[in-house]
């Protein structure tokens, strides 16, 4: 019983049956209906499943392999239990109780008092009427078909209830029309029940309690002391159906994109961009601030509120960075299942860009050994689906503009440009991937086995989050148009210069399906039992460094009007919070309500002329005593910041993430510098070692600043010429004197504009660690030429992206690399080392 599919949805109910054929036996007949069952209960479209099957098939195994909210006949065992325990409001009750119940009223008046013979009932039918009859004051008691039992109970009792044989041919009609008349009203309910399940559901979240301890453990410990709620129930509390719920274990989830289908009415919360002045290798804790932030908003101030954080890859956790999930008492949980893997969506994109890679290869080396009939029959005639054959015909036919339907039709000049890519091995743009630092791939030879029949190439390979398809994935907005993005993927060009995409290779739906799971974010929970979208993973230095709108638009529908959604850019606001704005708001059409700014002490001081710092190692003192003029010089980077993100028109709020080393002194010089430089507060947070206790003024400035209104505003028109883009970004966010095309740099730059991709935004590939090209220069460098030594063009992902300076796509191992400290307890399965 499904709702119809009228132009208006789900106003009508229409009725099907499926019919099995006698010739199964018993026991196939059974798995057959089994089978059935569960693809009905899967199906949203049907809201009642009603089995009117012989006795030999419908047993207690069928009967409770029904969804409970389409059991229209109410004999499921989970059914059977609500009516027994008086929970009348969420089951169904069965058609032939509730009739016998209402010709009972009708005809003996009140029940109270009577007393009652049930007889020749047996199982869940005289479970319930028990239950029922005795909640009305009725004397139950049961009787089997013996004359001489049943002569003394009838004696006894007032009136009997029995089965059909005992009852008048006038009341056996009256219980058959109201039977008829009792289902339809509980396939309504059921209707009723799923409309109203639609709607927005207001939250009931319970926070976690959280006793911080002094001295703050490791991450580790601090986060396999709380036990994080079972997963169903925190997507409970924020108004997922159980549908849309993909669970992945215990404690952590995938959400189905329907949600945005169910909640299109609901008005989007506030939308608050966690970024951060320019990074130092000490780290300045937007993680962290992210998800203290959330945890102030929800388990303190009772707002709701979603942190949406981009998935750690496993580059940086087994190299220098570590994990990536908080610190402290502000982290997502469980951290190891965070930082190690997660839902396996770097897993899928490393596999779909390979596939892409092999693809390149195979087709350059086929096309170079085959004549054109050969490569037609393998690309046509081994297919056995005709209609396959056909769409692929036509695809590549349109690619070409020829107008034929029929492959026997073409000339021999037709069949060559329709067989022949003619990918330039010199023009291949596409690199293989891995998710591990590995410096000796940043160069290699591939095609030297005598099977390659001497076609090699240099090529290299690139971190798995550096991918186009990463940048795709966190910029899409559905599935659909995820895979349209990975059609569009150019991953190279002929020898007569034309473009050839993942389309033109006919792999763009192989990839959909190893992405498929992959689109749909992954929740989680904070420390204080708060929720977490997890979900894509790009740096910001190389990509556009967010995580994805989807998250972001998820997040969004559910925390309501009055709610939330702190996301996070990558690395500093010159870069991650650029492109936040430049490239994924134009891709999303969101704008953002205020920015959070990070910022700490320790590195004010590196950008105000400290020494150089390396991570894992002691400190030199003038990070560990007040210095204020360390500070004080430090903080023209903290007012540059701000001033980007003016530039755009948004509110600033600065969070100053604190360390134990940090004075009072320290703390009100930089917060007065804030504020004076424009910021709308400057809040000193102690997130990492309370907890979101410690991030509730913050919560308040956030609140605050974000009930005003700004004028948001894009820092460039998309049809300002490409190098106008650059030059724009050069000097208005990093303080550029000017910018200097590298010949490279212009011949792409005049290629793109004849392709027709010179709309695009800019995503700037630049170290994160300095305003400018070069890492070494704190605090605001002026005067200097950006270089810009070459420019590539993700089609798929919607964006150019420029190289400046020297950038490496492939991280490196440290000496001693992070992995030293990472191992696993065999008897407990725990891990540790991880941080």
């Amino acid at each position: 019983i499904s709702h119809g599919k009228s132009t208006t949805p789900h106003t009508r109910s229409t009725f099907s049956t499926t019919q099995f054929g006698c010739h199964y036996c018993s026991y196939c007949r059974k798995i057959h209906v089994m089978d059935e069952v569960q693809r009905l209960n899967e199906d949203p479209a049907v809201h009642a499943v009603l089995l009117a099957l012989p006795l030999s098939i419908l047993s207690r195994r069928l009967l409770n392999t029904i969804k409970p909210e389409k059991d229209v006949d109410g004999l499921s065992d989970l059914n059977v239990g609500r009516m027994i325990s008086g929970d009348l409001s969420e089951g169904f009750l069965s058609p032939v109780v509730g009739a016998v119940m209402e010709l009972l009223a009708r005809y003996d008046g009140p029940l109270a008092g009577k007393r009652v013979v049930l007889l020749g009932l047996e199982g869940p039918l005289k479970a319930i009427f028990q239950s029922l009859l005795e909640r009305e004051g009725v004397e139950v008691s049961a009787s089997q078909w013996n004359p001489d039992a049943l002569q003394k109970q009838v004696c006894y009792a007032g009136w009997v209830s029995c089965g059909p044989a005992c009852l008048t041919r006038e009341r056996c009609w009256a219980i058959s029309c109201l039977n008829v008349d009792l289902l339809p009203q509980n396939v309504v309910k059921s209707f009723a029940r799923w409309a109203e399940q639609q709607r927005y559901r207001p939250w009931t979240l319970r926070p976690l309690k959280l006793q911080p301890l002094s001295p703050v453990p490791s991450d580790v410990e601090i986060s396999r002391a709380q036990v994080p709620k079972p997963i169903w129930q925190l997507a409970e509390e924020v108004g997922l159906l159980p549908q849309e719920l993909e669970a992945y274990g215990r404690s952590k989830a995938k959400v189905g994109l329907a949600l945005l289908a169910r909640l299109r009415h609901q008005p989007n919360g506030k939308y608050v961009l966690v970024a951060g002045i320019t990074p130092t290798p000490l780290g300045e804790g937007k993680s962290t601030v992210t998800i203290g932030l959330v945890q102030a908003l929800s388990a303190h101030l009772k707002l709701n509120s979603f942190a949406c954080l981009r998935q750690p890859s496993q580059g940086p956790t087994f190299g220098v960075k570590g994990g990536a999930a908080g610190g402290g008492y502000a982290q997502v949980i469980p951290m190891e299942e965070f930082n190690l893997h997660l839902t396996g969506d770097i897993h899928a994109i490393t596999a779909a860009n390979n596939l892409v890679a092999a693809a390149v290869d195979a087709r350059i080396l086929h096309e170079a050994t085959q004549s054109d009939k050969s490569v037609m029959e393998r690309l046509l005639s081994l297919v056995s689906n005709r209609n396959l054959i056909v769409l692929l015909f036509n695809l590549s036919s349109q690619r070409l503009g020829i107008n034929k339907s029929d492959p026997g039709a073409l000339t021999p000049e037709e069949v060559s440009s329709f067989v022949r890519l003619d990918i330039d091995p010199a023009k291949v743009t596409w690199q293989r991937v891995i998710d591990t630092n590995d410096r000796f791939l940043r160069k290699v030879t591939i095609g030297q086995a005598p099977t390659e029949k001497g076609h090699s190439r240099q090529t290299q390979f690139d971190i798995a989050v550096a991918s186009e398809i990463m940048a795709i994935l966190a910029l899409a907005d559905g599935l659909a148009d995820m895979k349209a993005r990975l059609g569009r993927m150019v991953v190279g060009s002929s020898r007569s210069g034309q473009p050839v995409t993942a389309d033109d290779l006919g792999v763009t739906g192989a990839l959909a399906v190893l992405m498929k799971d992959a689109v749909k974010p992954t929740l989680m929970q904070s420390l204080e039992g708060t929720p977490v979208f997890v979900h894509a993973g790009p740096f910001a230095n190389i990509a556009h460094g967010n995580s994805s709108i989807l998250a972001d638009r998820l997040a969004l529908k559910l925390v309501g009007e009055e709610g939330y959604v702190v996301t996070e850019a990558g690395f500093g606001a010159d870069i991650g919070m650029e492109k936040f704005f430049n490239v994924k708001c134009r891709a999303s059409g969101l704008r953002p309500d205020v920015v959070v700014l990070v910022a700490t002490v320790r590195a004010l001081k590196m950008h105000g002329g400290g020494p150089s710092v390396t991570a894992g190692l002691p400190l030199p003192r003038e990070y560990t005593e007040e210095n204020l003029k360390l500070v004080s010089e430090g903080c023209s980077n903290l007012k540059k910041q701000i001033e980007i993100a003016h530039l755009f028109g948004v509110p600033v709020v600065v969070a100053l993430n604190i360390f134990k080393t940090d004075t009072q002194a320290e703390i009100d010089l930089v917060c007065r510098v804030a504020q004076a430089s424009g910021a709308e507060a400057a809040v000193p947070c102690h997130h990492w070692a309370r907890g979101g206790r410690g991030s509730v003024d913050l919560a308040r400035a956030v609140k605050e600043a974000a009930a005003w209104e700004n004028g948001f505003r894009f820092l460039y028109s998309l049809q300002t010429p490409i190098a106008e883009k650059i030059r724009t970004i050069a000097q208005k966010v990093y303080g550029a004197d000017d910018i200097e095309l590298s010949p490279e740099a212009q011949a792409k730059i005049d290629y793109y504009n004849q392709q027709g991709y010179d709309t695009l935004p800019i995503c700037m590939a630049k170290t994160h660690l300095s305003l400018s090209h070069i890492p070494d220069k704190k605090g605001v460098p002026t005067g200097f030429i950006l270089p810009i030594r070459d420019i590539r063009a993700s089609i798929g992902a919607g964006f150019i992206y420029p190289l400046v300076g020297t950038m490496s796509t492939m991280p490196g191992l440290p000496t001693r690399p992070c992995f030293y400290d990472v191992d696993l307890d065999p008897a407990t399965e725990e891990i540790s080392g991880l941080f």
